[in-house]
């Protein structure tokens, strides 16, 4: 495996004085919550430059339906939501880290209703919601269940309106440029301008999650593991690449993709149920259909494998229809397209790979181990989350650690003296005469082999043939160089499936959305520690700390 991954340190060619040098203060990459709320915060100090591989408006923040976690009733506190996070990260959260985002919660949100944002309201005070794993309602969410896209709305419309922001769109980072150990800038291909480098003072990596390396996900195309797959060829250390939540109730329609059906909907009352009517979650939970996410997931894939089903059901029936419609308009409307009628109608539903808790290791600024590059959001591993995200808990730590992370690198931009001074850097990569796969296929079994391999339950054996597959795509595919971003996105989800299985591995317990059936106690001896991966010479170098 080393001679495939580990000697690789470009995935393109190229000659730093034959092609366009740009140059910015505060370099970001990535346009979800995290990304646009660190330029916002930036831009007070430097000029930015915002990068993002899609649209703008393509994110993971953009299809949130639930809603923001904050302690925003007088019957609820701080102390209760630092508990809940705690309690679900199952001994792996960083408790400085939940405190911080906890305790600035209600300033956070109070900023965007400032910039515009419109939440849910009953006459003046903001509608709270209950999702799995809370002890209180404390969900603020918008447009019944489109709050992601309000607050990325108004996220972009903020950072538009900066005369220090400057937004590149359809423009791909292919990998981070390191002179001396530090982040200097980074390589793309914009799809009109062809290949270009940004130099940077400071660089803040906030490019999302890798759900796409699964077949079942509710995650956008773009969720491509590109930031951390980069990342490691840098050398950048990698931490908890085997935690990934999947979330319990996607819609389930053959042939269609997998569309989240919201933890709010069992937050109003809604039951899981199998094919005959019957609840079944009293069976594994005490808090029934509001259990933490890795329980109903478990329970869900139980059940399907017991009666031979492909889904289960969400039943609504009983709840009032029209403050059902009014409540989550948007999967009312997905219901409608398929002939789903809430009022007589269960609606089939199966987990989904949703959210990756792991990243980059950063502390408590957002600072990676290598100077001049800070990372934030999904693509950072923060500590706020532990073994298992508490619901609605992201968009809390994308505002927060955004903010956090656009502070530094401001301030250090602004404090440093000139313009980032480019190395002449040329990477000469031979090309490969080895023959080369289908880069469809090859994607479409590594989605499936993680699935079944690397998904909601996993075993030792599985795991080492996981990686010997792996082993055998990488012979073909990490040694070519390619010319467009469906060959670097395969790579880097080669690279990014190949640390999550090394990591699945390594960890011989099962913990919150880690489960081990060779394994399938939690073992006291890994209370707080950490599976941590990184790129060396000559191979992968993976630690327990």
């Amino acid at each position: 495996m080393a001679e495939l991954y580990d000697t690789r340190r470009y995935l393109t060619q190229f000659d730093v004085r034959r092609i366009p040098n740009l140059f910015a203060d505060v370099l970001v990459i990535g346009s979800g919550v995290a990304g646009l709320r660190a330029a916002i915060e930036a831009a007070k100090y430097a000029p930015v430059l915002l990068v993002t591989k899609g649209r703008i408006e393509e994110s993971n923040t953009a299809r949130a339906q639930g809603g923001i976690a904050s302690v925003m009733a007088p019957s609820d506190s701080f102390d209760a939501h630092i508990e809940d996070t705690l309690r679900v990260g199952c001994g792996l959260c960083d408790r400085a880290a939940v405190e911080r985002i906890v305790r600035e919660g209600p300033s956070r949100i109070q900023e965007l209703i400032e910039w515009g944002a419109i939440f849910d309201r009953r006459r003046s005070t903001l509608s709270l919601g209950l999702e799995g794993g809370h002890s209180a309602p404390r969900i603020v969410h918008a447009m019944g269940d489109a709050t992601g896209l309000e607050i990325a709305n108004t996220l972009i419309r903020v950072a538009r309106a900066s005369e220090q922001i400057r937004i590149f769109e359809d423009c791909f980072t292919i990998d981070l440029l390191v002179d001396e150990g530090r982040c200097c800038g980074v390589t793309t291909f914009h799809r009109h301008f062809g290949h270009q480098i940004f130099w940077a003072k400071q660089v803040i990596l906030a490019s999302g999650g890798y759900g796409q390396v699964y077949r079942e996900s509710t995650n956008p195309p773009n969720a491509t593991g590109d930031g951390l797959a980069m990342a490691y060829r840098a050398g950048v250390p990698l931490r908890d690449m085997e935690m990934v939540q999947f979330h319990p109730t996607t819609l389930y329609v053959a042939g269609a993709t997998r569309t989240l059906i919201s933890e709010a909907v069992r937050g109003e009352g809604a039951y899981l149920v199998d094919r005959d009517g019957r609840r079944f979650m009293e069976a594994y939970h005490p808090e029934l259909e509001l259990a933490p996410r890795d329980v109903v997931s478990r329970a869900i894939l139980s059940e399907m494998a017991k009666q031979n089903l492909t889904c289960m059901y969400l039943d609504v029936g009983h709840l009032n229809a029209e403050k059902f419609r009014k409540r989550f308009p948007t999967i009312c409307r997905l219901c409608e397209e398929f002939d789903i009628d809430i009022t007589k109608d269960r609606i089939p539903v199966r987990p989904a790979a949703h959210y990756m808790i792991g990243g980059l290791v950063v502390d408590e600024h957002t600072r990676t181990p290598m100077p001049g590059l800070l990372a934030c959001g999904e693509a950072a591993s923060s500590g706020v989350h532990g073994a298992n995200r508490l619901a609605s808990n992201s968009l809390l730590e994308g505002l927060v650690f955004g903010r956090v992370a656009g502070t530094v690198a401001g301030e250090a931009a602004a404090g440093s003296n000139g313009a980032a001074q480019p190395k002449l850097i040329h990477s000469e990569v031979e090309r490969s005469q080895r023959t080369a796969l289908d880069l469809a296929d090859v994607l479409n079994s590594l989605r499936s082999v993680m699935w079944r391999n690397v998904g909601i339950e996993r075993t030792g054996a599985r795991l080492a043939e996981t990686e010997e597959i792996i082993q055998f795509w990488g012979r073909y595919m990490m040694d070519k160089l390619f010319d467009d971003q469906l060959g670097w996105e395969t790579q880097n989800l080669l690279t990014v499936a190949r640390l999550m299985t090394a990591s699945a591995l390594a960890r011989q317990e099962s913990r919150g959305v880690h489960f081990r059936t060779d394994h399938p106690t939690t073992n006291p001896k890994w209370d707080g520690r950490h599976v941590i991966v990184e790129r060396c010479s000559p191979g992968l170098k993976l630690e327990v700390r």
